[in-house]
């Protein structure tokens, strides 16, 4: 308490609820006496401040401090808290106000808490003891300044044989060397953590400590079995699997990787051992073709060792060997070529029957079976060679030329007469060599020309020569202007000796009025033997020519020069096949607007054609044909047959054809045609135009087009006839002045194409 002028007065009172066991102590003034009280009892005792009236109470006559509940120090440890006596009376304070704390002194009533669970962790086994592997901490919300509350001790209770851990910091060690992840991987180690110094009355918790042993390559692979055999046949092929090989290893992981090696005793290198990381296994493949006549048996010694190994260790404990043997199979095998291939010459134009070569093959399963020998024809599509079916002799058929083809390739078959007539293949490549047979010539066609005022000695072109023979040194060609015009007025040549030569001029002067063209023969020989020569002619043109030395002929004139005319021929020539493509369109437009003219016709003829579905009558038909309005009568007509259709149109037509006997043949011609459509399967039941052109024998009419009757018919009726007259069903036409009979008949069919279905 803070001294005052005026001091305090303490009295020592028992609390009115004294603390039981396991509570907090109090070590306060339990009570508060005021120095003027003197048996006064006037006086009134307050308390303010922390847990004033929630933890403590002051009796306000005797100014007795009491507890209300109990206290914990781990969530409070001081109270800071205030008294005051005031008179009764008046309510005044008698004395200044008094400042006091009270401390709640600890007890053990907490239990230490692990922190940080659960513990796991890893060690490699095999570790030496004293290796530190984790520290475990606990705490206790205990006082660790008032008594032994918060003092922890630890201790292991499981696993101490492998283990132990330090009291005081909880680190825990290993205690034994002989730990194997391959025995036991796991241990559980039980620790404990007490407080009160591990005094008997404390409180104490456990925890467990996983801790796993992790691995380490100490064990060597250890194979299966110790000897592996196998059986292969002699025709397995390269890269085949003959067998597999395994050894386990304890470890795990990449210590428990395994590589395989492989070491043949007899030293021939046949076969191979392939790792197989996934399953741990050796594959043996085969490097090489087994042969059984050779070698029937092989010996070899298998290793496995570690793929990862620890430096520290010695490899050479961390391995295994076995024995492999293998067997080889015999198979019948097909003949053998001496060589994989065969390269054979011979040269071009040799005469047919002329021999390329020999081929051989033997059997070797038997030395004295005998081999047959033929050419795949796919190979031999022109029959050029051919070959004997015992002894292999290859000769040609037919002349060769190198420069068709320098290159032959056939595929030769040799196949057992016994046993099974297996068979193998070879590949045969003839090369044709080389005769100088062709003579040499100009690689391209020259176009040279000189000029007018070109002057003597003057290069006008450069010329080589080709040869489609191949010869052994290559190619010399020489060049003379041909015998007899060695004199040339005119040109020479120069042999370049590189294989070219130059055109030179001998004369200045030339004139294309007097001569347009020279032509020089020029004589090219090669170096074969024998040597070979030709004739080629070098056309040269006369041009004039700019002051640079460029021709001034081109265009018109450079062309016809070029196919041989004077330009005013050519002129000429191209002046009337323009003439003649001008003609040839207008005679294509004349004949399409002529055919546009007639469609044209048509398309009005055909917008005259009414079309009535009912039979007879029907509405006024079109202005076009002002012969006849065909009306139709007020009463609805019943359905006719086809029969009865028939019989009425051919009444109708012979009441509006007036016509005589004379005539019949127009009669019998017309209901022929009308047969022919109501019986045609092919034609529809629609309304429809039929055409009529049948003109009668000896008609003097001209043309019955039934389209052109119908116009001039309906142009005279327009001017002629009363459409009032002619309303009537059964329609009967008179004939029209000046109109032929005949006219008149194709007239009236025009009408009966109204309605053709009826």
């Amino acid at each position: 308490l803070d001294e005052r002028p005026y001091r305090l007065g303490l009295r020592t009172a028992p609390l009115l609820n004294p603390p039981t066991s396991g509570s907090e102590k109090v070590s306060a003034r339990e009570k508060e006496k005021s120095d003027y009280e003197k048996g006064n009892l006037s006086i009134k005792y307050i308390l303010s401040g922390d847990g004033a009236g929630s933890d403590f109470k002051i009796d306000e006559n005797t100014g007795k401090i009491y507890s209300i509940k109990r206290l914990d120090r781990e969530k409070r440890a001081f109270y800071t808290m205030r008294a005051q006596a005031i008179d009764k009376k008046t309510m005044q304070p008698v004395e200044p106000e008094s400042e006091f704390i009270i401390k709640v002194q600890d007890i053990n009533d907490n239990k230490p808490v692990f922190q940080n669970e659960p513990y796991i962790t890893s060690i490699p086994e095999m570790c030496a003891p004293g290796t530190s592997v984790i520290q475990v901490t606990a705490t206790d919300a205990d006082d660790p300044s008032f008594g032994n509350g918060a003092k922890i001790i630890y201790s292991i209770l499981k696993e101490q044989p492998y283990f132990s851990v330090e009291p005081k910091t909880g680190i825990i060690f290993t205690l034994s060397p002989d730990m194997d992840r391959e025995i036991k991987d796991q241990y559980l180690v039980i620790i404990q953590a007490k407080d009160m110094a591990g005094q008997s009355g404390g409180f104490s918790v456990t925890t467990t400590v996983t801790i796993n042993l992790s691995d380490i390559n100490d064990n060597s692979p250890k194979f299966r079995e110790k000897m592996y055999r196998f059986f292969s046949p002699e025709d397995a092929p390269v890269g085949a699997i003959i067998g597999r090989i395994m050894a386990d290893d304890s470890d795990t992981g990449e210590n428990a990787e395994v590589n395989y090696t492989i070491k043949e005793l007899d030293s021939f290198d046949t076969f191979d051992v392939i790792n197989d990381h996934k399953t741990q296994e050796g594959i043996i493949v085969l490097k090489r073709p087994l042969d059984f006549e050779s070698k029937s048996r092989f010996h070899l010694r298998a290793e496995a060792i570690n793929r990862y190994t620890d430096p520290k260790l010695d490899s050479s404990q961390l391995t295994d060997v076995t024995d492999v043997k293998i067997t080889v199979g015999d198979v019948d095998e097909p003949p053998v070529f001496m060589t994989d291939f065969y390269l054979l010459n011979i040269t071009e134009n040799a005469p047919p029957g002329s021999v390329v070569g020999t081929v051989a093959a033997k059997d070797q399963d038997e030395d004295d079976s005998p081999i047959r020998y033929s050419i795949n024809h796919w190979t031999n599509t022109k029959r050029i060679f051919k070959i004997d079916i015992y002894n292999g002799s290859i000769t040609a058929v037919k002349p060769l030329d190198r420069e068709a083809a320098f290159w032959h390739n056939i595929t030769v078959s040799a196949t057992e007469a016994k046993k099974h007539g297996l068979v193998s293949k070879v590949s045969v490549i003839i090369r044709v060599i080389d005769v100088n047979d062709n003579a040499p010539e100009f690689p391209k066609q020259y176009t040279p020309f000189v000029c007018e005022t070109a002057k003597p000695g003057q290069l006008i072109q450069t010329i080589s020569a080709a040869d489609k023979d191949d010869p052994v040194n290559g190619h010399h060609f020489y060049y003379m202007l041909e015998s007899g015009v060695n004199k040339n007025p005119n040109f020479t040549l120069k042999d370049n000796q590189d294989n070219t030569a130059g055109i030179l001029t001998r004369r200045s002067g030339f004139s294309r009025q007097d001569q347009a063209y020279f032509y020089l023969p020029i004589l090219i020989t090669d170096s074969g033997e024998p040597a070979l020569s030709s004739t080629n002619t070098l056309t040269i043109m006369v041009c004039d020519c700019y002051p640079d030395g460029i021709c001034k002929s081109s265009g018109v004139e450079a062309f016809a020069l070029s196919v041989g005319l004077s330009p005013a021929a050519f002129i000429v020539l191209l002046t009337c096949f323009i003439l003649l493509l001008v003609t040839v369109f207008l005679l294509m437009a004349l004949k399409l607007h002529k055919k546009m003219v007639r469609s044209k016709k048509w398309e009005d003829v055909t917008e005259n054609v009414g079309r009535y579905d009912d039979e007879g009558g029907g509405e006024e038909d079109t202005n076009a044909f002002d012969v006849v309005t065909l009306r139709s009568h007020t009463a609805r007509r019943e359905r006719n047959s086809q029969k009865e259709k028939k019989a009425k149109i051919r009444m109708s037509i012979r009441q509006s054809l007036n016509i005589g006997p004379d005539d019949d043949v127009f009669r019998e011609f017309i209901l022929d045609r009308l047969y022919e459509a109501d019986t045609d399967p092919c034609v529809p039941p629609y309304d429809c135009l039929h055409i009529y052109a049948f003109e009668g024998e000896n008609s003097i009419a001209g043309s019955l087009s039934s389209l052109e009757s119908l116009t001039s018919f309906s142009d005279k009726n327009k001017n002629e006839e009363d459409p009032a007259q002619l309303s009537t069903p059964d329609v009967t036409l008179p004939r029209p002045l000046g109109l032929h009979p005949l006219s008149q008949i194709s007239a009236n069919i025009s009408l009966l194409q109204v309605n053709c279905d009826s």
